[in-house]
């Protein structure tokens, strides 16, 4: 199941990148986006690590 990050509500903070044991968000710019979804693994602690609730599984 890929995340999905709301542009939004991301702040760029980071957090959701540290997290994530396989790499699967990278910050583009000043925002946070899922480049390799298809490594996920679907353990939601990039969920659980953003502050603004900007992650949700798609």
């Amino acid at each position: 199941m890929p995340i999905k990050i709301d542009p939004d509500k991301c702040q760029g903070i980071g957090d959701c990148i540290d997290a994530c044991p396989v790499g699967v968000i990278e910050k583009i710019g000043d925002k946070c986006v899922a480049t390799h979804n298809d490594e996920c693994l679907e353990c939601e602690a990039c969920l659980s690590s953003c502050p603004n609730s900007a992650i949700e599984m798609a």
